[in-house]
């Protein structure tokens, strides 16, 4: 037996560690919850092959397939909606396939924890017929890896690893396997029938993937992945996929109902599995077999089950027990079981604490610089103006009204283009951050002024990608390894896009900023305004402190300006005492911008220390 180890960890942390464990070459990737501690925890091992930041996940895949290509074993990382930025070179790669071992790990998120919408990349797997692994827990994740490393070359296919919120961000025992020596040889391999995807080749190629097909399946269906469970004189049959099996198994047993069991964890689907299963509740003296598919999300396997069960005297449930949007858990899924066993059981549910707690809807940290530049863009601008807004922490505009738009990452452009070119009259100022202009908003303005577009568009540079955990991006200078590197300049893009108004401004500087964003809405055309100012996060992590301010209680007149500007460490007081009014209150959440000092009509807002 090959030496081990166990440590408890994240289940990202563990998906890192086995990629260093596996030989990996090459490792790219884009931050995106839950996705993000993957290639930030392999960075911090110091790996023997190259690990990035790629500007977006198009380019991190190909990054990836580049060293494939070239024999190398290789990853690529990102969230669900990443894959729909990296769509475009993954349906073909499914043609071309690979040479040295490649595995896209998807990490879905169930639930919309940290995502604008919920969607299944098992759809994306079925779509473009490659292989997917769905891991019910941390210790999976991380032993899926090898295998799909493994898989990947032995089929000359890419390999999608798929988990979800609950097994990225979990934490557990893991038992990590001695690092792997896979005998490779480096160098790329000219095969033009092969890597050059024109039609006559595509057609050929594509002949391949599918007989490839049974193959793959056969193999998958036999893995250790998938188990089933058949007890004798059981009427009852569920089949369970990925992490709601695990759930499922905890319902069962709390339940103490007699079923038999089939876990799915590749895909396409083991058909033969699920054929034996059913065959099971099928051939009892109940002439109708009882069947109940647990799956989070999109009904991929139920309609598996739904295509082979036609010959059968049988019964398939799912989605009309099981609901097919949000994350799933053990309440939930015991719910379901119950109904479907015809059990009259009220599911365990945690005991909810005694103590009511206060709402606190997401906002903008204390001395955020989003905030500033959201307060000055709305006096230059007006409320009747048109926001369109895109993905990361400034997303929270919304809360100021300077957030009338959110599709996607570097939409916040385009789509303000479309809203002026349809014929909107108001000023049109969108706003988007330097990770994500640079991710897919450079396409976005270039289109803007090639097209004529007048609206202003608003760089938020807080000098990091703050929203999934302060990443570097191309303009902050460092890379993953936080070595110096290369610095992006956003002016210097914004002028070669063929913008003729690009102005810089700090944002702490309210009056200032107020008159920038004045002359952007008076230019004709495509105007950019860059709003530098380093994420407080960041600059506090570096020792830096910025004065204190406080409200002087005799200067104050109650007129709540400082509280409508939204900041945290800001509050009210009301007067205990008739007809007084009441005074605001400045907190030990300040972190000493100093634009609440500035906000203030009455300069009632002092610095008070360091």
């Amino acid at each position: 037996m090959p030496k081990s180890n166990i440590r408890y960890q994240l289940g990202n942390h563990a998906i890192a560690q086995a990629l260093n464990n596996s030989g990996v070459d090459l490792v790219s990737g884009y931050p995106g919850t839950p996705s993000s501690e993957i290639i930030e925890a392999l960075a911090r091992l110091k790996p023997d092959c190259h690990v990035e930041w790629s500007v977006n996940e198009k380019v991190a895949l190909e990054v990836a397939i580049g060293a494939s290509w070239s024999g190398g074993r290789s990853a690529a990382t990102m969230k669900h909606v990443g894959l729909n930025v990296a769509s475009d070179p993954f349906m073909t790669l499914a043609y071309a396939g690979v040479m040295g071992g490649l595995v896209i790990i998807s990490a879905d998120d169930p639930g919309c924890h940290s995502s604008q919408n919920e969607q299944d990349n098992r759809r994306y797997a079925q779509f473009a017929r490659i292989p997917c692994l769905d891991p019910a827990t941390p210790q999976e994740a991380c032993d899926m890896v090898s295998y799909a490393f493994n898989f990947s070359e032995k089929y000359e296919m890419p390999v999608i690893l798929r988990p979800t919120t609950r097994v990225c961000h979990g934490k557990s025992d893991i038992t990590i396997p001695e690092t792997e020596k896979p005998g490779k040889k480096i160098g790329f391999e000219k095969r033009p029938q092969q890597w050059v995807m024109l039609p006559a080749h595509a057609r050929v190629r594509h002949k391949v993937l599918m007989e490839k097909q049974d193959i793959m399946a056969e193999a998958l269906g036999s893995s250790k992945w998938n188990q089933l469970d058949i007890i004798k004189g059981a009427e009852l049959a569920i089949i369970a996929s990925g992490v709601a099996s695990v759930y499922a198994r905890e319902a069962i047993e709390r339940l103490g109902i007699k079923a038999s069991f089939l876990k799915i964890s590749t895909y396409p689907v083991p058909l033969t599995l699920i054929e034996q299963l059913l065959d099971s509740v099928g051939q009892l003296p109940d002439p109708v077999g009882q069947v109940l598919v647990i799956e989070e999300l999109e009904p991929v396997v139920e309609e598996a089950v739904r295509s082979i069960s036609g010959t059968r005297n049988m019964e398939v449930h799912g989605k009309d027990m099981v609901p097919r949007n949000g994350e799933l858990n053990v309440s939930i899924v015991e719910a379901a079981i119950s109904k479907f066993a015809g059990i009259d059981h009220t599911p365990h549910v945690p005991e909810r604490l005694s103590v009511e707690l206060p709402n606190r809807p997401p906002v903008m940290c204390p001395g955020c610089p989003h905030r500033a530049t959201y307060y000055a863009m709305k006096k230059a601008f007006g409320k009747s103006a048109v926001f369109p807004g895109d993905i990361g922490c400034y997303t929270l505009g919304v809360q100021m009204g300077t957030m009338d738009t959110c599709l996607c990452m570097g939409a916040s452009i385009t789509t303000a283009s479309g809203i002026y070119h349809a014929g909107e009259t108001e000023p049109i100022c969108c706003s988007i951050g330097d990770s994500t202009f640079l991710h897919t908003g450079i396409p976005g303005l270039l289109n803007a002024v090639y097209n004529g577009a007048d609206i202003t568009v608003t760089i938020l540079d807080n000098r990091t990608t703050a929203m999934t955990g302060h990443q570097p991006n191309p303009g902050t200078g460092l890379n993953v390894l936080g070595d110096a590197t290369f610095m992006a300049s956003l002016e210097d893009i914004s002028k070669s896009c063929g913008v003729e108004f690009v102005e810089a401004t700090d944002p702490f500087d309210v009056k200032e900023t107020i008159h920038v964003f004045k002359q952007a809405r008076e230019h004709k055309g495509t105007a950019v305004v860059i709003s530098r100012q380093e994420c407080l996060i960041m600059a506090r992590r570096r020792g830096i402190r910025h004065t204190q301010f406080a409200v002087d209680p005799d200067e104050c007149q109650g007129c709540k300006a400082c509280i409508r500007f939204g900041c945290p460490a800001s509050s009210f007081v009301e007067s205990a005492e008739e007809g007084e009014k009441g005074k605001a209150v400045i907190g030990e959440l300040c972190v000493g911008c100093g634009v609440c000092a500035q906000v203030c009509p009455f300069d009632a807002i002092k610095e008070v220390s360091k």
